[in-house]
């Protein structure tokens, strides 16, 4: 298991943006499972709908994007200076709703790894039910 404290750590991004609470699971070479607490205080759904707010889809694959680079950093032995970088998403699906008081299990397997760069198959949650599914790939680079 991986907390907060260590993924932050691993990965640049902070709130309002970090979209990954926890680590449950990952072999450290080609899967790995974290999870987001979806709170009714998330920033957006100020406006992403005030009546029925519904967690963006387009954070939902960011929350997967954010799994994925915890594990290509663990995977690659990235430092401080490292950051991965978001190349491409494919096949992306949205099935259902993520709502306030939902957790969201996002489960990433790579599918190919070429050096630095990665393709993953990305799943998301809540419960048993598929919410959003994607293939991603990104690319470890330099932050400076």
């Amino acid at each position: 298991m991986i907390d907060i404290n260590e993924i932050k750590k691993l990965i640049p991004h902070r709130y309002p943006f970090l979209l990954v609470d926890r680590i449950i699971e990952t072999d450290r070479q080609k899967k790995i499972v974290g999870i987001k607490n979806v709170t009714a205080n998330e920033e957006f759904f100020n406006g992403h709908f005030p009546d029925f707010p519904v967690m963006p889809g387009v954070l939902i694959i960011e929350g997967m994007a954010q799994v994925a680079c915890v594990l290509s950093m663990i995977i690659l032995g990235a430092t401080s200076e490292s950051v991965v970088y978001f190349m491409g998403i494919d096949k992306a699906k949205f099935r259902k709703p993520v709502v306030p008081g939902d957790q969201l299990r996002m489960e990433l397997e790579i599918l190919k790894q070429r050096g630095k760069i990665f393709c993953l198959a990305g799943k998301a949650y809540v419960g048993e039910d598929l919410v959003a599914e994607a293939e991603l790939k990104a690319m470890l680079g330099s932050g400076k």
